[in-house]
């Protein structure tokens, strides 16, 4: 099933869980099975609150709220960049499940690779060296899902984007993914996705947080409430209302790492 399959919202809400296994590479217990509900079935991701690690600077037991409240915030904007995302409860009690998304494998959208091999129109975001000390560059593809996904990034002050949480999904549309640690109200933008700094915002973008703004102080700030605190739903709304006046994208604070390690 596809995210965008107007019958996956209900399916991740309302279907039978079954777990059939756990990606061994999350930091937090994240679980993979399939959903089932009348008749019709996908495959899921399962993060119970139970096995969320504890973290010095997010409260525990709130990152699969993160997770919701990130989707609605991405649901707001009519971009949909994050798949199905709703907080239920399953086998291992409540928790946040998503719909997953089968990739394709031959479209990397980021990459670390020589100095010489960065691929024509991708965006160079660090250069460093590697374990054997080699020269390399950290960079990602200028793909307009991309470009979206790093604005939203701002948004919601994604403070763990990393490469492996950028999905290009078969049929070519990008996704994001693993939301936990989004939403603080002190900036802690962390994230790969910084080719764009200084650039002008979408087109579309002055018009989108508006409105964004506009319903983060009705509809979706009550929505939100049900996941992150008052003080984090305002420092949401001062975001948006300073990408409106600067216009462009964001360079990093200086008061935090700027980018996640491991980078994928």
């Amino acid at each position: 099933m596809r995210p965008d399959d107007p019958a996956a919202l209900e399916l991740v809400r309302h279907g039978r869980i079954e777990v059939q296994g756990r990606l061994v590479d999350a930091s937090n217990a994240t679980l993979f099975g399939s959903i089932t509900h009348e008749g019709v079935s996908a495959e899921a991701v399962y993060k119970p609150i139970r096995g969320e690690r504890p973290l010095w600077d997010f409260p525990d037991g709130t990152l699969a709220g993160r997770e919701v409240a990130t989707y609605l915030v991405s649901e707001a904007t009519g971009w949909g960049l994050i798949p199905p995302t709703v907080l239920r409860e399953g086998p291992f009690g409540p928790g946040m499940v998503q719909l997953w998304v089968d990739v394709d494998p031959e479209a990397d959208l980021v990459d670390v690779v020589a100095p010489d091999a960065v691929r024509p129109g991708w965006r160079r975001v660090l250069e460093a060296h590697d374990r054997f000390g080699d020269p390399a560059v950290l960079a990602h593809a200028d793909h307009p899902g991309m470009r979206l996904l790093a604005l939203l990034d701002v948004v919601v002050n994604n403070a763990d984007r990393k490469g492996g949480h950028v999905l290009h999904a078969k049929g070519g549309k990008v996704y994001g993914v693993d939301h936990g640690i989004c939403l603080h109200h002190e900036d802690k933008l962390r994230t790969v996705l910084w080719g764009w700094v200084g650039a002008g915002l979408p087109e579309e973008a002055p018009e989108v947080l508006t409105v964004l703004r506009e319903r983060l102080e009705g509809d979706l700030g009550a929505a939100l409430a049900e996941h992150l605190t008052r003080k984090e739903i305002r420092a949401t709304e001062d975001r948006v209302a300073r990408l409106l006046e600067i216009g462009v994208f964001p360079e990093p604070s200086g008061e935090w790492p700027a980018i996640p390690w491991p980078a994928f």
